[in-house]
């Protein structure tokens, strides 16, 4: 060991870690808990990445891009970007056995970036509750003989609401009963001039968002024990409703003419570069990469779970889930069209106005609808309630694995992360609370996911390296991955993360975190709360650099010293044939005794590159 002469700062940051950083902090002893059945961890897995974006945002993106053609680019993005990071995010948390930030004992450099997920997914939690709240509330709404978004009659009603037997949807001076009801009877956003003039919560949301909220801590409070029992019920759920729905959505007057655009072919519109941009933002988003979801939960597995097997199971099912969905919706916007006699573009939408405003109103002219209702927002808390809880768990998970002394308070923990959330959501549930809803959603996990999942791209593929990374995979599931991944992993999956980063500052300006301020309706954000959105969405980045610089000035000696001591190492090697003999005399007589330690599956495997 001597004739290396390894300095101390060399062996911190740029030793291939014979033994992990980890395996001096855990005892071996302490087991790590794994899920109870297999099918509790896919479908925990399901129910985040299918959320309600599958419903509200791909359906409309098919059918403004070219109907079946938008399939084309979108699964080409699935297939070189979406899939090898999925794969990549399972069989890291699962051979680490870590969350976000974690797992990064591999390259602590990088270990930023796991903060950065893990803030993002904190974020997201601000907002995302409330759209589970208004659910609720919708679904409190529903158990009566008369919907209340049904007429004009109603004390927040405005002159210029018009019942839905009238053609108001040609008329732009004209607002809808759902409209209205959504806008003025559940937000009350009449009474707020802007975001600076937020009022007090609403009581019935607050209500709303306290039960949401008492059922995220009771899902999560003892793990995913607990949690993995839940998502049978919230993973499955939307496909039965989803499935109900469309078999009465079929039998409506017009809803096959709302099929048939939803699935015409354009493939001119192949040639618009928009097209191309929009499909890959799907694939982004849509999988869920980037949140920390993915590596908490399979951290959970077994160390030999087929995480390969899971990842193309579950990103396949999220897919197709997506596009069966689009069948559910396009069948009741045709329904809409032939009942107003307007053309079907002027009843699509996406977004929160699809599920609250049109979707309602479809609902509300059928017969029997407080039914139709009740199973619809059902539908919607389920799938709200599951991607929650995955947000949530990433969070927990992350911090309790990086703060070791969380383990033995974890339910005191999680009540602290839920009731922090429910604070701070408050301000959505306000007369003003869309303005804040707004702007977390456009800056909260818009360009910051995108770079999170590009610094964990390159950290993996470049200064990990994809060599080691698929000895792990190969250790964990006795097959090594193939070219194909490989090269995925290094070069096409950064490249994507890269170019769509700089599309969606550029070429993109009307989705999510953009340099184009935010916007509600007709109301532009004042420049003091579009700079407010920038310290948050920066607040996470941030974390990268910062976290690089702490590693590199707590270690001891200087950065020259790093670089000497590595230019000695490399020419000692090379030249010296007893030094290269004494370090591969360690190496081998390390793993010995590493397997006997660990004779089920090595957890803090030797990695002998040099």
């Amino acid at each position: 060991c001597s004739s290396l002469r390894l300095s101390p700062p060399l062996v911190h940051l740029c030793s291939p870690h014979p033994i992990r950083e980890a395996s001096a902090s855990k005892p071996l002893s302490q087991e790590r808990e794994t899920w109870g059945k297999k099918i509790d961890f896919l479908l925990s897995v399901i129910g985040f990445a299918v959320d309600l974006a599958n419903v509200w945002r791909f359906p409309y993106l098919c059918y403004k891009n070219g109907g079946g053609a938008f399939l084309v680019p979108y699964l080409f993005f699935m297939v070189i970007a979406g899939m090898p990071l999925f794969y990549m995010e399972l069989a890291l948390g699962q051979y680490n056995r870590e969350g976000a930030a974690g797992v990064w004992k591999i390259c602590p450099l990088f270990k930023g970036v796991g903060f950065t997920v893990i803030l993002i997914s904190l974020y997201v939690g601000f907002y995302y509750n409330v759209i589970i709240a208004w659910a609720l509330f919708y679904l409190f709404s529903s158990f009566s003989g008369e919907l209340p978004w049904i007429h004009c009659n109603n004390t927040w009603n405005s002159p210029n609401c018009s019942d839905l037997n009238s053609t108001l949807l040609n008329d732009t001076y004209k607002t809808t009963p759902a409209l209205e009801y959504f806008e003025r009877g559940v937000l009350h956003l009449h009474e707020s001039s802007g975001i600076d003039d937020l009022g007090l919560p609403r009581w019935q949301l607050t209500s709303c968002l306290a039960v949401v909220i008492v059922v995220l801590y009771f899902s999560l409070w003892k793990g995913v024990k607990t949690s993995g029992k839940v998502v049978w019920i919230t993973a499955t759920m939307p496909y039965v409703v989803l499935t109900v729905l469309l078999l009465r959505g079929v039998t409506l007057p017009g809803a096959i003419d709302g099929i048939k655009a939803y699935l015409s072919v354009d493939f001119l519109r192949l040639c618009d570069a928009q097209v191309w941009i929009e499909a890959a933002t799907q694939i982004c988003f849509s999988l869920g990469v980037g949140f920390g979801v993915l590596i908490a939960f399979s951290s959970y597995n077994k160390f030999s779970n087929n995480c390969y097997r899971d990842a193309i199971i579950t990103s396949s099912i999220n897919s197709l889930t997506s596009f069966f969905s689009g069948f559910v919706i396009f069948s009741f916007l045709g329904y809409m069209s032939h009942k107003h006699n307007v053309a079907l573009d002027k009843v699509a939408t996406d977004g929160p106005g699809l599920v609250f405003i049109i979707y309602p109103e479809a609902i509300a002219t059928l017969p029997g609808s407080s039914v139709w209702a009740v199973i619809f927002f059902i539908m919607l808390l389920t799938l709200g309630i599951d991607s929650a809880m995955g947000g949530m768990e990433s969070v927990i998970t992350g911090l309790i694995d990086e703060f070791k002394f969380l383990h033995k308070h974890r339910e005191l923990f999680t009540l602290f992360i839920v009731v922090s959330t429910f604070l701070i959501s408050l301000s959505c549930v306000t007369n003003g609370g869309i303005y804040v809803f707004t702007l977390l959603d456009h800056f909260a996990a818009g360009t910051s996911i995108l770079f999170g999942v590009l610094i964990e791209a390159i950290g993996i593929a470049w200064f990990y390296g994809v060599d080691r990374f698929s000895d792990d995979i190969q250790e964990m599931i006795g097959q090594r991955p193939g070219l194909y991944w490989r090269l995925c992993w290094k070069f096409v999956s950064p490249c994507f993360l890269l170019v769509r980063s700089q599309s969606l500052c550029t070429i993109n300006p009307c989705l999510f975190a953009t340099f184009n301020p935010p916007k509600y309706g007709s109301y532009y954000f004042p420049t003091w709360a579009t700079m407010v959105g920038w310290c948050l969405s920066i607040s996470s980045m941030i974390m990268v650099p910062l976290y690089a610089f702490y590693k590199f000035c707590s270690l001891p000696g200087s950065f020259c010293d790093v670089s000497i001591s590595y230019s000695a190492i490399c020419k000692t090697l090379c030249q010296d044939e007893s030094s290269q003999a004494t370090l591969t005399s360690i190496v081998l007589y390390t793993k010995a005794v590493m397997k006997q330690l660990h004779s089920n599956k090595v957890e803090y495997r030797i990695i002998n590159s040099l």
